[in-house]
């Protein structure tokens, strides 16, 4: 009893560790970058660590259970998708951060008309919505929202704003899974006790995230805090800094691992 409490209280911390990784920690900065609440924060978190964990139990209880072998090319292929989520990411923060700098004045105010900007909210973002004041009239434009395309579209369901942490979290899994299964089939030999530490280090993860989004949030509010030119240069921040990570992880995959060369090289980690 004392063994299984051990390995299951490593794996929870293990798993809260595991949160810290630099790809997760930057991946979930561009989702939370202009999330200026607590709990919605934490729920990204948890629904970050929810997918990622999905993932771990059934890519690790695959390779456990019927002992699957993941070969080298997939293996490469599966840490490519993380640096290409990272790369969407970036350029999702950065398209936002362009299509909400404020519009100049097109006329005097002499003229006809005057395009300005307001800040708005949409589910976790805050941008600048641009619309045109009339002498006759107020008018606001559908069709120039600086939401990217995702978010016009899909950005007034309620669950939106959660799905995408899932999304990130499930190819982020694809990543760690096959090393986090490896290392339990070296050190546990029950199978039963294996799947309960995957269970409860996705838990460990889960709470890790939990925390590092909150704190990435309060960070960016504290720091943001009536000054808004500063707070969206945050989120152009976290944007290239995803972008390029993304990039740097990409080529190291393709090229320096080998998996667009005839020489493949694949370590989980």
């Amino acid at each position: 009893m004392i063994s299984l409490l051990s390995i299951l209280a490593v794996g929870f911390f293990l798993g809260m560790r595991h949160a810290t990784d630099p790809d997760h920690v930057i991946a979930v900065t561009t989702i939370v970058s202009n999330q200026r609440s607590s709990v919605r924060s934490a729920l990204i978190g948890a629904f970050w660590g929810l997918g990622h964990t999905v993932t771990i139990l059934v890519v690790g209880a695959g390779i456990i259970l019927f002992n699957l072998v993941i070969p080298v090319r997939l293996g490469l292929s599966m840490e490519l998708s993380v640096a290409v989520m990272l790369v969407i990411l970036g350029l999702m923060n950065i398209t936002g951060f362009l299509r909400s700098m404020p519009a100049e004045s097109l006329e005097n105010n002499d003229g006809e008309k005057i395009i300005h900007a307001h800040p708005h909210s949409h589910g976790d973002y805050t941008h600048n919505h641009h619309h045109v004041h009339l002498h006759a009239g107020h008018a606001h434009s559908v069709d120039h929202s600086p939401l990217p395309w995702m978010d016009r579209v899909f950005g007034r369901v309620g669950m939106y704003q959660y799905l995408r942490p899932l999304v990130v979290g499930i190819v982020h899994g694809l990543a760690g899974s096959a090393a986090v299964a490896l290392l339990v089939l070296t050190t546990i030999r029950n199978v039963h006790w294996a799947i309960a530490y995957l269970l409860v280090f996705g838990v460990g993860t889960i709470a890790g995230m939990m925390l590092i989004t909150m704190s990435i949030a309060s960070a960016f509010t504290i720091v943001g805090r009536g000054r808004e030119k500063f707070s969206r240069r945050l989120a152009l921040a976290s944007g290239l800094l995803s972008l390029g990570f993304g990039v740097f992880v990409a080529y190291q995959i393709c090229f320096v691992n080998g998996l667009f060369t005839t020489h493949a090289l694949w370590i989980p980690h």
